[in-house]
């Protein structure tokens, strides 16, 4: 792939000349709320003694970033138990979603469980049923993956054009933490899977007794029975205290609060893989059984929710993943796919989780059309919107991974929009 010399773009070694040129002089563009806090000036916070340790015993973000939370969009479902938050990726960098920003979605509320009183149920095709308690799971060999999870109708609404102005509403069904647990195959092996066994039933706990059919090789191959995220147990509205994790496979297979686990012959045809999540084609037909979350990526920073504030050096911040393995590179525009530049991964790079990526830009005010590009390991390259719906129209709502593009403004504001 050629990528075209680009002038504009400014160097780490000259951006950092310019910072300690802009630092020497004192000068700065940010605005302060109490200048009596700038240097030279000794602070406030400098002349007396804070908080004592074990004031707070579970600790809190700062109560100047309290505007850092999910949000929700209240007309797009009828009732906030079988709704969705979205995680605010406009103001998250690296790749770990912190716990309470994981975005959430319910079909019947959240399920508080009794740890004490949980229980694990396997059965169906199995040579021996067994029933797990929580601390029976927890003395089994361990697993820690960081994986991405994303809602199947993330993106959804811009099937049909732009909706939503805002990235947190675009595509903040998705999230990346680390789990930790017990691999799905160490369970099934104590079972013994009889020889005609080829799919599992996952069945949650909660009031929609939500659950989903799963290929067996799916199940035996790299999923996990997890009851920690981020290293302390799941939360409510993520799981807790036990919950599937499906790695790269759409989000509604991953059961939360997991009660059931049944061994068939065949899948059950439930109504959450029939009458939903399955993706309505033009022609009336409908592809069923979609796991697989292919490559994509947004640019959270510059977004609508992330305006640009001030011109010269600016960085371009953004994340891309797939389900079906790593991404290998990542991709910039900035004038709507005409040309392409290599963006920078840092970070870790795993297996079907999330990557953070950057491009630095010199801005000089002029209008821009920002997109980014996602490559993973087995080749597949992020698709454009139009490309996408000539193949699968615009009737569904789930699995739109088409470029996503926004459009920067002389005045910093950003918005979204569809180029042809």
């Amino acid at each position: 792939m050629t990528q075209p010399t680009d002038k504009k773009r400014t160097t780490r070694r000259r951006f950092l000349a310019g910072a300690a040129g802009l630092a020497a002089a004192g000068a700065s563009s940010a605005r302060a709320d109490n200048a009596k806090n700038l240097p030279p000036n000794v602070a406030d916070w400098t002349r007396q003694l804070g908080e004592g340790v074990g004031v707070r015993a579970y600790g809190n973000p700062s109560k100047y970033e309290k505007h850092v939370i999910r949000r929700t969009v209240p007309w797009l479902t009828a009732t906030p138990e079988s709704s969705v938050s979205f995680t605010p990726l406009h103001q998250l960098d690296g790749i770990i979603t912190p716990n309470g920003l994981c975005f959430e979605r319910h079909h019947g509320g959240i399920a508080e469980i009794d740890p004490n009183d949980y229980r694990l149920m396997l059965h169906g095709l199995v040579e021996k049923p067994l029933i797990f308690a929580l601390d029976e799971l927890k003395r089994l060999p361990r697993v820690n993956k960081i994986h991405f999870l994303e809602c199947a109708a993330n993106s959804g609404m811009e099937w049909r054009g732009a909706q939503l102005n805002g990235c947190q509403y675009t595509h903040g069904m998705v999230h990346c933490v680390q789990y930790t647990g017990v691999t799905l195959k160490v369970l099934l092996e104590q079972a013994g899977l009889k020889p005609n066994a080829k799919w599992i039933m996952a069945e949650g706990g909660d009031a929609a007794a939500m659950n989903r059919s799963i290929p067996l090789g799916k199940a035996l191959d790299d999923c996990i029975v997890a009851y920690r995220m981020n290293g302390e147990m799941l939360r409510p509205e993520q799981g807790y205290p036990v919950r599937l994790v499906v790695p790269g496979w759409e989000g509604n297979v991953w059961v939360k609060w997991l009660r059931r686990l049944k061994v068939g012959d065949q899948p059950w045809f439930t109504r959450e893989e029939t009458s939903k999540y399955t993706d309505l084609l033009e022609n009336g037909k409908a592809r069923q059984f979609t796991f697989l979350m292919d490559a994509k990526s947004v640019i959270t920073s510059p977004s609508p929710q992330a305006p640009v504030k001030q011109k010269g050096f600016n960085v371009i911040s953004g994340l891309a993943w797939s389900g079906r393995g790593k991404i290998k590179r990542v991709d910039i525009s900035l004038d709507g796919g005409r040309n392409w530049r290599a963006a920078r991964i840092d970070g870790p790079v795993f297996d079907k989780a999330c990557v953070r990526f950057y491009y630095e830009l010199d801005w000089n005010g002029e209008e821009l059309l920002l997109q980014s590009r996602a490559m993973d390991d087995t080749g597949y390259v992020q698709p454009g919107k139009d490309a996408l719906r000539k193949i699968r129209g615009v009737n569904s709502i789930y699995h739109n991974n088409g470029i996503q593009t926004w459009a920067l403004k002389a005045d910093g504001e950003v918005e979204n929009v569809e180029v042809g």
